[in-house]
């Protein structure tokens, strides 16, 4: 405590002289030195000060340690169940995290005070003051978005079992300002002091609001950018509701709500995910039966086909039911029976789900048939990389939360209908891109597409006269194109809205095709033709 109390005395100086800091330029630097001195004597060497012209406000929010890091906090009148913690850097830091030559921000918003979710930003490589801004979120639910980070499209890549990382040239960072949240609570780095969860779509998607409105609030220079929402996997249903939270959001500002950001929210990204199960459901019967599946597992006169027609009839009217019961009682049955039913036969060949050219042995390759996730598990409980990433030492790092997984499961969360959820904002303006590897069997590319073309909105028509357009992968210099895939859009440009089948790629596509990934999103970020 002696420590805060000292740097909070010194903080209040400055502030109570805020009306004259033209003439303090050098007495605010004195003072920042004497606090560099004060704590290094106290032996914390993890401060930095704020420029002085922000002084005023940090000093109302306050400091605080945790876990051997510093933070400085941010409070919002608007949100007071909310806070806002950054990790604060020495005044030479070490060495950042995977990309050393691109600012990052990180650190932990606090949901009353015994929840915490975990972020961190990192900055464009190209033009971070006019890049887009985007928010990667993997699904699950309960699986960290540092999958997407260390395996995926971040910076870098985990390497050497856990021990390294390898820079990513294609990384999502390239012409984009990317952010990662660890969401809902309990998922990776991010927690509860009672080990209480989130255990639906709807509000974990309030908390998301909650943290980018006081994110934009202290970092107002991202508040302006383009901004997208990324998810993959389950994130078919985060983006939607978190989409449709900030579209409400946006048109309930009153002029005089001055506290609040009109999030510039400027398109969706959904990655091989889980939106319109109702849809998706049944095509996993094709997917594994149908010949004109590349990919498919059995053969159609089968017993095991036979057996999932017979199932999926049955699903389809559970599901039916839950829908029009809209209860507990109808929707976790109706779950069970349709992920159990529909995709058990598959897993018990052996095949790897999420990429079905590829087997999984679950006991080298681990419960989600990837190595690496457990690779990722031990680089990240790294007390040195928790120091780097601003998280306190006692958090242990998990890749997936299974508990949570399960809770959302118990809500009869995942057989909701999140596509309809995408008509206003697809009204009002708001891109959508779904885009899926076509090796996947967990979230399919032929149920994916389905959804596109069926769920009503005021591109509907459009879309379903729409032409299938080949998607190239640019090589070398020199190389002659290979054909990545197709599009289907509707809209000038990249499209309104879009549907990308990306071939040779499972449900990770950012980590199967990088090079196309990421010039599928620079292009559709910058409204540009995706197969040009």
């Amino acid at each position: 405590m002696a420590r805060i109390s000292i740097l909070v005395a010194l903080l209040a100086i400055c502030a109570c002289a805020s009306a004259q800091f033209a003439f303090l330029d050098s007495a605010v630097s004195r003072i920042v030195s004497a606090t560099q001195e004060v704590f290094k004597a106290l032996g914390e060497s993890r401060v930095s000060m704020p420029h002085h012209d922000e002084m005023a406000a940090w000093m109302h929010a306050g400091i605080e340690s945790m876990g051997g890091v510093l933070y400085q906090k941010l409070e919002h009148p608007s949100f007071p169940d909310y806070r806002l913690r950054i990790a604060m850097e020495d005044e030479e830091p070490a060495t950042p995290f995977c990309d050393p030559g691109v600012k990052q921000i990180k650190g932990y918003l606090d949901i009353r005070d015994d929840a915490h979710l975990w972020f961190i930003l990192f900055e464009s490589r190209s033009d971070p003051s006019n890049d887009p801004l985007v928010l990667w979120l993997n699904g699950g639910p309960g699986c960290s978005s540092s999958t997407g980070m260390l395996f995926e499209l971040g910076p870098c890549w985990v390497s050497n079992q856990g021990e390294s990382t390898t820079y990513n040239v294609h990384s999502w960072n390239t012409k984009a300002n990317l952010l990662f949240l660890d969401q809902p609570l309990q998922v990776g780095y991010s927690y509860s002091d009672s080990g209480e969860t989130v255990d639906n779509s709807k509000d974990s998607a309030k908390d998301v609001y909650a943290f980018l409105q006081l994110f934009f609030a202290r970092f107002p220079k991202y508040a302006d950018l383009p901004f997208t929402i990324a998810a993959e996997s389950y994130g078919g249903h985060y983006a939607p509701h978190i989409g449709a939270e900030i579209h409400r959001q946006n048109k309930a500002l009153e002029p005089e709500m001055t506290d609040r950001i009109k999030i510039n929210l400027d398109s969706l990204m959904i990655g091989n995910g889980l939106t319109d199960p109702a849809v998706q459901f049944p095509s996993v019967v094709e997917y594994s039966c149908s010949p004109s599946n590349k990919y498919h597992l059995f053969e159609p006169e089968s017993d095991t086909c036979q057996k999932l027609e017979a199932s999926s009839a049955m699903c389809s009217k559970l599901m039916e039911v839950c829908d029009k019961l809209d209860s507990r009682l109808a929707c976790v049955p109706a779950s069970l029976f349709c992920w159990g039913s529909l995709y058990g036969p598959a897993q018990q060949t052996g095949v790897n789900l999420y990429d079905v050219r590829r087997q999984c042995d679950r006991e080298k390759d681990g419960e989600l048939c990837y190595p690496e996730m457990k690779h990722i598990e031990t680089l990240l409980n790294k007390p040195t990389v928790k120091s780097q990433l601003g998280v306190p030492d006692s958090i242990q790092f998990e890749s997936c939360n299974m508990q949570v997984n399960g809770q959302f499961l118990l809500q009869g969360d995942s057989i909701q209908n999140s596509a309809k959820l995408l008509e206003p904002l697809l009204a009002d303006g708001v891109r959508v891109l779904a885009y899926a590897g076509e090796a996947d069997f967990m979230c399919n590319a032929i149920g994916i597409q389905e959804w596109i073309l069926q769920f009503p909105n005021v591109y509907h028509e459009a879309i379903n006269n729409a032409t299938k357009t080949p998607l190239f992968a640019r090589g070398p210099t020199g190389a002659k194109p290979r054909q990545a895939g197709y599009v289907i859009k509707a809209g000038e440009g990249a499209g309104n809205l879009a549907f990308a089948w990306i071939q040779r790629a499972g449900h990770m596509v950012p980590h199967d095709q990088p090079g196309v990934s990421l010039a599928m999103l620079n292009r559709w970020l910058a409204k540009e033709d995706l197969t040009q």
